[in-house]
C-alpha cells in the first residue's frame, strides 16, 4: 500500500509586483546578451544569474570564484598550529567519519599534509564497534600513536567530552565539521564550521570535505607550506577537488554558489585524470570514463564507497582513495564493489521487513510520521531503508536498531520539514541526535523508544502542514516544444552538475497529444510517443507504470511534467522527454 497523494505542481509566481516584472527584464536582457531562449534566461534569473558575469561564473566557474578560506572563524589559529606541527615533526592523526564525505575528507588531509611533510596516520571509526564521530576510543588510539594534534573531518562538533579528554592528555583538537552545532558545542583548538554561531563565512553549505579543502586552500597561503608545495597552490589545490566533487554530490549539499565552482571543476578532473581509485571505482561499477556526471556519483560511484564503511571497516574506503597503484585500487574497487552488492541485499530484506511492519501495526492514515525499532536490523542500512519509505508513504521516517543495548538509528524527512528540529523538540527523550534538516542520527534507550515515537508523531503532527504532506513538483517553466531544439538542449545541459539547489530544470506542455498505443516496460516503466507541433517526441517515465490509465490512445489533452536528460544531440535529433508526472 503506497499512501502517496497525487503530485501538486508548483509554478514560479507569475504576479504582476514590481520585483516579478523587474525579473522578468532581467531576463530578457540576459537572453539577449547571451543569446538563449527567453525560457532558459528566465530560469537562470531565478536561480540567481542576473548579469554577464554571474552567468560567466554559472557556465565558466574558475578557482577565482572560490571564497577567502580565512573568513572561516578559526582558521588562523588552525593553520598556525598545524605549521607548528609540520615544522616539528609531530604527529598528526586525521580522524573522519565512516560515510563518503567523511572517508573523502580523511583521504584529502592525510595526502595533502603527507604531501609536505607531515608525519600523518588516519583513523576511521568502526560503525558498530566505535558509533558515529569522535569518542573516547578515537582519543585513545591518538594516544596508544603518541600524537599531539588530532584533526577531525566531518565530525567533532557535538563531540564536548572526546575534546576535553584528548586536550587534558595533551592533544591539540582542530575540527572540521559542517553540521548543525547544538546549543552547546565542542571547545577545541580550533573550531572550522560555517554554521558555527561566530562564524561570518559567506557560502554555508560546504561539505565536511570541503571544509578540509578550504583548511588545505589557507594552509597553501603559508610560506612555509608553499616552500614544500611540488607545483604552485592553485595547481595543487585543483588536484584535490575530485575528493570534494565525491563528498559534495554524495552528502547531498547545495549545488550553489562555492560548491557549484568546486564540483564542476572536480568532474572536468574526474573525466579527464582520475586518481587510481577512482578510476578503478569507474571501471568496476561500468561507468564511461569522460562521462561521469553527479548523478552517477550519487547513484552508483558514492553506495560503493559507503557500503565498505557500511558493512566493514571504512578505512579500506581510504586506503582505496589514497592508492599510488591502479592494480591494487582495482583490488580493493572490487572489495567495494562485493560489499555493495551485500549491501543491496541486506537494504532490500530489510526494507521489506519495515515495510510489513508498517502495513500491519501502523495505521498510516491517522499517524503523521513513521517510528520502527527492530534489534537485529543492520545499522549499515537503516538510513538507506529510511529513506526508501519515505519514498514510498511519504511521512518522516525514523529507523533504529539496537547497539550495545542502546536504539540507534537514522531520520529521514519529506520536502520542506526540519527533521532536525523536530528532533529538538522532543530531545527530552533522546540521548543524543544531531544532523541536517533532512538527514539526522539519533540513539534512545531502549525502554523509552515507545514514549519517543509518541513525542515524535506529536511534534511531526504540529509542525507538518497540510502542503508538506503532499508530495511536490517543482516546475521551472512552461515550454512550447518548438523551442527543443538542438542548441537548446545543450545550452540546457550546460547548467549542470545538477543537485540541490541546482535540480535539472522540469517543464511542462499542455494539450499534447498521445500518438500510438502507450506500453509497459521492464515492469514498471511507462513509455509513449506524443505530438505537438507537428513533431513527435519519445517518452520514457520511469516507474510510472501505474499511470498508464491516464495515457489512453487517442487523448488530445494530456499535460506532462518533465525534464531533459544529458545528452549528446546532433543535427536535428529531437531528445527523448523523461516524464515526471502526468495531468
Amino acid at each position: 500500500m503506497s499512501l502517496i497523494k497525487e503530485y501538486r505542481w508548483t509554478f514560479p509566481e507569475q504576479t504582476e509586483s514590481e520585483d516579478s516584472l523587474t525579473l522578468q527584464e532581467t531576463a530578457k536582457r540576459l537572453g539577449d546578451e547571451l543569446g538563449v531562449s527567453p525560457v532558459l534566461a528566465e530560469i537562470l534569473s531565478r536561480r540567481g544569474v542576473h548579469t554577464f558575469e554571474e552567468a560567466r561564473s554559472f557556465f565558466r566557474p574558475s578557482f577565482s570564484d572560490l571564497n577567502d578560506p580565512f573568513l572561516i572563524h578559526d582558521m588562523d589559529r588552525a593553520v598556525e598550529r598545524i605549521v607548528r606541527a609540520l615544522k616539528t615533526r609531530e604527529p598528526i592523526l586525521i580522524y573522519g567519519d565512516y560515510d563518503v564525505d567523511g572517508t573523502n575528507g580523511t583521504t584529502l588531509l592525510w595526502t595533502f599534509l603527507k604531501s609536505v611533510g607531515g608525519t600523518v596516520s588516519y583513523f576511521i571509526p568502526d560503525r558498530i564497534k566505535d558509533g558515529y564521530g569522535l569518542s573516547r576510543v578515537g582519543v585513545d588510539r591518538a594516544k596508544e600513536l603518541g600524537v599531539t594534534l588530532l584533526i577531525s573531518i566531518d565530525c567533532g562538533i557535538t563531540a564536548i567530552e572526546p575534546v576535553r579528554t584528548a586536550q587534558s592528555r595533551g592533544i591539540d583538537v582542530i575540527v572540521c565539521d559542517h553540521h548543525q552545532p547544538g546549543e552547546q558545542f565542542a571547545e577545541p583548538f580550533a573550531l572550522l564550521d560555517p554554521l558555527k554561531p561566530t562564524c561570518s563565512y559567506p557560502f554555508k553549505h560546504l561539505s565536511g570535505c570541503g571544509v578540509g579543502f578550504k583548511l588545505i586552500q589557507a594552509l597553501c597561503s603559508h610560506e612555509m607550506v608553499q616552500s614544500r608545495l611540488t607545483d604552485d597552490p592553485n595547481t595543487v589545490l585543483t588536484s584535490y577537488l575530485d575528493l570534494v566533487t565525491l563528498a559534495t554530490t554524495a552528502d547531498i549539499v547545495r549545488l550553489t554558489g562555492e560548491n557549484r565552482a568546486m564540483v564542476k571543476l572536480g568532474l572536468d578532473l574526474i573525466n579527464s585524470n582520475p586518481r587510481p581509485g577512482i578510476r578503478a571505482l569507474i571501471d568496476t561499477a561500468g561507468l564511461k570514463p569522460g562521462k561521469i556526471t553527479a548523478g552517477q556519483i550519487v547513484f552508483v560511484l558514492a553506495p560503493r564507497i559507503n557500503a565498505v564503511g557500511r558493512l566493514g571497516n571504512a578505512m579500506r574506503a581510504v586506503e582505496l582513495l589514497t592508492s599510488d597503484s591502479f592494480e591494487q585500487a582495482l583490488e580493493l574497487a572490487r572489495v567495494a564493489e562485493e560489499e555493495n552488492r551485500n549491501r543491496r541485499k541486506i537494504d532490500e530484506d530489510t526494507f521489506l521487513e519495515a515495510q510489513q511492519l508498517v502495513e500491519n501495526y501502523l495505521d498510516v492514515e491517522q499517524e503523521s510520521a513513521i517510528v520502527l525499532h527492530q534489534e537485529t536490523w543492520h545499522p549499515g542500512v537503516i538510513g538507506i531503508v529510511a529513506s526508501r519509505l519515505v519514498e514510498k508513504y511519504y511521512k518522516p521516517t525514523v529507523m533504529m536498531t539496537t547497539i550495545d543495548g542502546v536504539a540507534k538509528g537514522s531520520a529521514r524527512s519529506v520536502s520542506g520539514f526540519d527533521i532536525y528540529q523536530a528532533l529538538k523538540r522532543c530531545e527530552d527523550t533522546l540521548i543524543q541526535f544531531g544532523g541536517h534538516k533532512y538527514a539526522a542520527g539519533l540513539s534512545v534507550e531502549v525502554s523509552r523508544v515507545n514514549e519517543f515515537k509518541d513525542a515524535f508523531n506529536a511534534v511531526v503532527s504540529e509542525l507538518l502542514t497540510e502542503n508538506l504532506r503532499t508530495p511536490e513538483i517543482k516546475i521551472d517553466a512552461e515550454l512550447n516544444l518548438k523551442e527543443l531544439t538542438p542548441k537548446f538542449v545543450r545550452i540546457l545541459n550546460q547548467f549542470a552538475p545538477f543537485g540541490p539547489g541546482n535540480m535539472r530544470p522540469v517543464f511542462v506542455t499542455r494539450n499534447m497529444e498521445l500518438v500510438g498505443t502507450p506500453r509497459i516496460v521492464g515492469q514498471k516503466h511507462l513509455k509513449f510517443k506524443v505530438r505537438a507541433n507537428g513533431q513527435i517526441f519519445d517518452t520514457i517515465g520511469f516507474n510510472l507504470a501505474h499511470l498508464l490509465e491516464k495515457v489512453t490512445p487517442g487523448r488530445k489533452d494530456l499535460a506532462l511534467a518533465f525534464s531533459l536528460d544529458e545528452s549528446d544531440f546532433s543535427g536535428e535529433a529531437i531528445p527523448q522527454l523523461k516524464i515526471r508526472d502526468i495531468k
